[in-house]
């Protein structure tokens, strides 16, 4: 856990001073500079451990500043909380305490209420700023929406980048709008009822504007990531490395009243000492705050979410990529890279029944054995999407299911999401169908590193995942042209369109099945041993039952596209031996649309006729 005044950057004080302190161990001296037209040097005392600190009356709020290391090399401060001037250039003194905050009354809400939204600041409006997204807060509060999840935020090189390219992490963007306007960005959602979930990077930094290694070893080539030399947290002298992102996780809750961090990841964090990073950020976050902790990882790795009594990193929960997958092999038949680990109806079963499909047995794409079992784990401890940035933007094109599918087909999608026991996640558009792709773009400064971004994108798609080249495959989009970005944001116009615009039906369709999951106690927090899952493998379709809160859900599913006829297990009917008919409820006909949704009193027989490519829930009437 961090000391008590060791959390690095400018500190306004009580008498009007500011404190600076910075972890250099890599330095034998180190000043602030003072920037501006009458530059100031002030030498910083080395204190203990490898810090240097100092306190001057010369650098209120506003004061734009650098670190100079061994008087030959000038920097911006590592944990600065402003770069009003981009990646190289210098810090910002922010007052954190000047902002006059208007949810005080505001309360986290259950982690089992969140469905997420997940959106890409820069372009979910045309203006790209945090400041635009408040008009369109009370829309998504009236789609039913709880939390909504920002992509990273955190200072990152130009203007163009989807966040994970970060350099600054306590800072946010510029080009959104600084500190400032993501403080009025949270403030408003707060005002609306809505918990605000930022995504953070914890497992690497972006290469441009990244001068951590100037301070210290921050870095280790013990340990390799996509990104290169992972970061280091278990080395010699990472205790600052650890109190640094430590603090950044404290800051974010502290001074920007965010609700829930997205870990994104973590996979790119290694960790070999006798308390891994995750579990220490875990327990002062908990102790410390009511933030929650999400991580995303492709480990299978159950100890994730378990607590730290049973051996476990005791995060609140994870991604579940495997849900992702399962769905999308079976609606759209793709099996290249990850997906041809994926396409039977059983591995939808497993997903939905125990959380990861992968717990221990052989994977294909990786080949070797990969992950452990969640079966313990309770389904609202998972996070389930049928696409979010990563599913969409790391294809060739950034095209959306829409691009694919059917409404029938992305109707199923969305009540399997929205409907699952785990908590749903909705990435940006989907909800209305929107049209435009979400491409991969940059804005980087440096030619070389653009080409080499040009270079890697394109050789990505080259291969099927396994080393096998794919004959005739168009390039993606050049991440750097400015058109690739503009293409990429969301055309609000499409969710106001006319009476039977099918996007207009897609969005009443997803407000529906939102309203629905709000009314069945069934689906809140719901126990993993409660859900039960029949499948016939042959038919492509599954039976699902979901006991808890008194209630009792009977989901028929059909993931073919011819119309089947299902043979319900009595089991599943909570009965010891099959019954001509059992009175229910039909809440929901995916392949009617609106039609099928609300109470309709229906009988239930041994034997179900079901649309193709659908899905009907019941209430079952005891």
């Amino acid at each position: 856990m961090p000391e008590q005044g060791h959390e690095p950057g400018a500190h306004l004080l009580p008498d009007g001073s500011t404190r600076f302190l910075v972890w250099a161990p890599k330095r034998h001296s180190v000043s602030l500079v003072i920037t501006g037209t009458h530059e100031k040097t002030v030498p910083m005392q080395k204190t203990r451990e490898g810090w240097f600190e100092c306190v001057t009356l010369k650098a209120p709020a506003g004061t734009r500043y650098l670190f100079e290391l061994d008087t030959d090399e000038r920097r911006p401060d590592p944990a600065s909380r402003s770069q009003p001037e981009g990646v190289h250039g210098p810090s910002e003194v922010v007052d954190h305490c000047a902002f006059k905050w208007g949810d005080i009354n505001w309360k986290n809400l259950l982690l089992e209420d969140y469905i997420f939204y997940e959106l890409h600041v820069g372009t979910f409006t045309p203006e790209g700023t945090f400041d635009a997204i408040i008009p369109h807060l009370p829309y998504l509060k009236d789609l039913g929406l709880t939390a909504v999840e920002l992509m990273p935020v955190a200072q990152f090189p130009g203007t163009r980048n989807w966040g994970y390219d970060c350099t600054y992490i306590y800072a946010a963007q510029n080009s959104y709008g600084g500190p400032e306007g993501l403080k009025r960005l949270v403030d408003a959602m707060h005002r609306e009822g809505l918990a605000v979930v930022l995504d953070v990077v914890y497992n690497h930094l972006g290469p441009e504007g990244n001068y951590l290694d100037s301070y210290g070893p921050y870095f280790t080539d013990r340990y390799q990531t996509p990104w290169g030399d992972a970061i280091d947290f278990d080395g010699p002298d990472s205790r600052g490395v650890r109190d640094y992102f430590i603090s950044n996780a404290l800051a974010w809750a502290r001074d920007f009243h965010i609700d829930a961090l997205r870990l994104d990841a973590i996979h790119g964090i290694f960790d070999n000492s006798s308390k891994h990073i995750l579990k220490e950020m875990a327990e002062v976050v908990r102790s410390e705050t009511g933030m929650y902790l999400i991580a995303e990882s492709d480990l299978n790795d159950p100890r994730v979410v378990e607590s730290s009594k049973d051996g476990g990193h005791g995060l609140h929960a994870q991604w579940n990529d495997d849900f992702h997958h399962a769905l999308h092999t079976l609606l759209t038949n793709e099996n290249t890279g990850y997906y041809m680990d994926f396409g039977h109806t059983s591995h939808l079963a497993k997903a939905l029944r125990e959380g990861f499909v992968y717990s221990g047995q052989h994977s294909a794409f990786r080949g070797k054995s990969h992950g452990g079992s969640t079966a313990h784990i309770d389904p609202w401890r998972m996070v389930v999407f049928s696409q979010n940035h990563d599913q969409v933007g790391n294809r060739a094109q950034g095209d959306r299911l829409t691009a694919s599918l059917s409404p029938v087909e992305l109707r199923l999608a969305a009540s399997l999401v929205v409907l699952s026991p785990s908590l749903p996640l909705i990435f940006m558009g989907e909800e209305y169908a929107e049209k435009n792709p979400f491409q991969y773009f940059v804005d980087h400064g440096d030619a070389g590193l653009l080409e080499a971004v040009r270079n890697g994108r394109r050789n990505e798609f080259q291969l099927d995942g396994t080393g096998i080249s794919i004959p005739e495959t168009p390039d993606p989009p050049d991440p750097a042209d400015e058109e690739t970005f503009t293409r990429s944001r969301l055309d609000h116009s499409l969710r106001k369109g006319g009476r039977h615009s099918p996007h207009k039906e897609m969005l009443e369709f997803y407000r529906a099945v939102i309203a629905l999951r709000g009314g069945l106690p069934a689906l809140r927090k719901t126990p993993r041993n409660t859900v039960k899952v029949y499948e016939l493998e042959v038919k492509k379709t599954l039976v699902m039952t979901v006991s808890h809160a008194g209630q009792r859900l009977l989901y028929l599913i059909n993931l073919s596209r011819h119309a089947q006829s299902i043979t319900i297990p009595a089991e599943a009917m909570g009965q010891p031996q099959p019954q001509d008919k059992q009175q229910a409820s039909l809440l929901l006909d995916s392949s009617q649309g609106l039609k099928g949704s609300g109470k309709i009193s229906v009988t239930i027989r041994e034997d179900m006729e079901i649309e193709p490519s659908s899905i009907m829930i019941f209430e079952l009437l005891t």
